[in-house]
């Protein structure tokens, strides 16, 4: 399905020495920047034990559809995208890169189980929720909560309750 708006991302991801003798790094999303960039795996910053680099680029799909997630998302202190890391084997420069964003916290929470992808929320830029409000104050529909009603159970005995064994004269 295709999506609604798209605004490409720059994703700056960090590489940190953890000390740990069964991993020698631990890898993490640390920020997004509204605009492209083509140069991946350019190192950004560092430091005694960690590193920044410049990740790649995704795109940030929006669909009117998922507008429930943006507005819990945006209602938070802190607004999140959320960002998908993935191990990429062949690599020799980011052994995890940039595998999604997204701002609806559901499609999040389903990347977030069971396997080596690094699932984190990075503060949202102004710029990226201006562009999100927008999106959500066109799109949005609010659904009315329905209770449903429970339907009266239809048995093979009339809607009667059958009688036990006593009533049947079985010993």
């Amino acid at each position: 399905m295709p999506a609604d708006n798209v605004m490409t991302v720059s994703v700056v991801v960090e590489r940190r020495a953890t000390g740990n003798p069964w991993q020698d790094q631990a890898w993490r999303p640390v920020g997004v920047l509204p605009h492209d960039s083509e140069e991946r795996g350019k190192l950004l910053a560092e430091g005694d034990g960690w590193a920044l680099f410049q990740g790649g680029t995704l795109p940030l799909e929006l669909f009117r559809g998922e507008t429930e997630g943006y507005l819990i998302n945006l209602s938070q202190e802190v607004p999140r995208v959320f960002v998908v890391l993935r191990r990429n084997e062949e690599a020799d420069d980011l052994e995890f890169e940039p595998f999604l964003a997204t701002v609806c916290p559901y499609e999040a929470m389903g990347y977030s189980g069971g396997n080596d992808d690094v699932v984190e929320g990075v503060p949202m830029p102004p710029e990226i929720a201006d562009w999100v409000r927008a999106f959500v104050a066109q799109h949005h529909v609010d659904t009315p909560f329905l209770k449903r009603k429970n339907k009266r159970h239809r048995d093979d005995f009339g809607g009667k309750r059958p009688p036990d064994d006593g009533e049947r004269g079985v010993p």
